[in-house]
């Protein structure tokens, strides 16, 4: 037992090394996906909808989505650190995108949670809905690209 737990203390350890500024977005991302997952379906139970595994499979591939979306950041970090690199400047510029992405990703999933809970007739905070919507477009107004 004390093997295993010192081989996931080092794993753990090594990712959150390697994601750096990354890390908190990705462990908070996995716990909002596992929370809307399991509030989704406790909900579905108060909404006219039922489930059924073709909702839950299109769940889990949204989630995956959410997923390469991070992938697709990361990359993007990975070509602008090369082509930065390769120009002569030196900055550093970790997983900045990729980060922007997974804030925005926990944002939504926050919102889902929120509003599944509220349909399960639980009361929640008057300020945690409209905080959540202010952060996200915050950072939807942040990262404008024209």
């Amino acid at each position: 037992m004390q093997k295993l737990k010192s081989l996931a203390i080092t794993i753990g350890s090594v990712l959150f090394s390697w994601l750096g500024i990354l890390a908190l977005p990705v462990a908070l991302l996995v716990v909002g996906n596992i929370a809307d997952y399991i509030t989704g379906i406790l909900a579905s139970q108060y909404r006219d909808d039922p489930v059924s595994s073709y909702k839950s499979i299109k769940g889990i591939y949204k989630k995956v989505g959410m997923w390469i979306l991070i992938f697709i950041g990361w990359m993007m970090d990975m070509l602008i650190s090369f082509t930065v690199q390769h120009t002569g400047i030196h900055i550093s510029l970790p997983f900045i995108v990729a980060t922007v992405v997974a804030v925005w990703l926990i944002c939504n999933e926050i919102i889902s949670i929120l509003e599944n809970l509220i349909d399960m007739d639980v009361k929640i905070p008057p300020f945690l809905m409209p905080m959540a919507k202010m952060i996200k477009r915050q950072v939807e107004d942040k990262t404008k690209v024209e």
